[in-house]
């Protein structure tokens, strides 16, 4: 386990996660950057925690990401799914539990097409009698 290095993609909405495993004291490095001046709000650094905090590995993997697309909050998800799929590469042992917090799932949840003769998906153009 001295060079090992375990890979996930995660997806949320636009956003695509690219995310190694590596050995290491559990600090979490996105786009280069540490998780702390990358995220912003609390809550989506809890969302990326989830999947090590759940197989309590927290403190025995340095997480990597390369993320790209969409917004924060779909970055964070996309995330997560990518660190729950690496961690099975890492030990199957884990899946029960990831399966059954829903951190293996994808969620299929994408944005809604705009409509000809409406605004926007379900919005429509103001209604005047006269």
């Amino acid at each position: 386990m001295a060079d090992a290095r375990y890979y996930g993609t995660g997806r949320r909405k636009k956003s695509i996660a690219r995310v190694y495993l590596v050995p290491g004291t559990g600090k979490v490095t996105i786009n280069k950057r540490d998780i702390d001046d990358y995220l912003g709000m609390e809550t989506l650094k809890v969302i990326v925690r989830q999947p090590l905090v759940a197989t309590e590995t927290v403190d025995k993997f340095d997480v990597l990401v390369n993320v790209r697309g969409g917004g924060y909050t779909g970055q964070a998800g996309a995330i997560r799914h990518g660190i729950a799929r690496a961690l099975l590469q890492a030990d199957s042992d884990f899946r029960p539990v990831l399966k059954s917090a829903g951190y293996l799932t994808r969620d299929p949840r994408m944005k809604e097409r705009k409509k000809y003769g409406l605004k926007a998906a379900r919005r429509a153009p103001q209604f005047s009698k006269r």
